[in-house]
């Protein structure tokens, strides 16, 4: 299912914008994103947490969609960090090589 999520991904830069309709935490240590069209991507929280440096200590608490334009969301964990992520984070990173 790993390599499913990461073969979704389009090339850095051309995706196109498509709002968030949900988020889940799985207790697998990854978060499912699914987008408004359809697509569903698996992101592994090791990844948000290296982007966000946040405390490998730290257990997550909650998430939140941003409300307004639903372009990405928030991560809330107990020692009140706090990861932001963007639709583009998960959608358009670049392919490893």
């Amino acid at each position: 299912m790993r390599a499913a999520g990461k073969n979704a991904r389009v090339p850095f830069g051309t995706a196109r914008f498509s709002k968030l309709r949900n988020v889940r935490y799985l207790w697998e240590d990854a978060f499912d994103v699914e987008f408004e069209d359809g697509l569903c991507i698996l992101e592994p929280h090791a990844t948000i947490r290296k982007a966000n440096r946040i405390s490998p200590k730290a257990k997550f608490d909650h998430l939140e969609i941003e409300d307004w334009c639903q372009a990405g969301f928030s991560v809330h964990y107990d020692n009140r960090q706090v990861a932001e992520v963007s639709w583009a984070f998960i959608r358009e990173l670049p392919a490893r090589k």
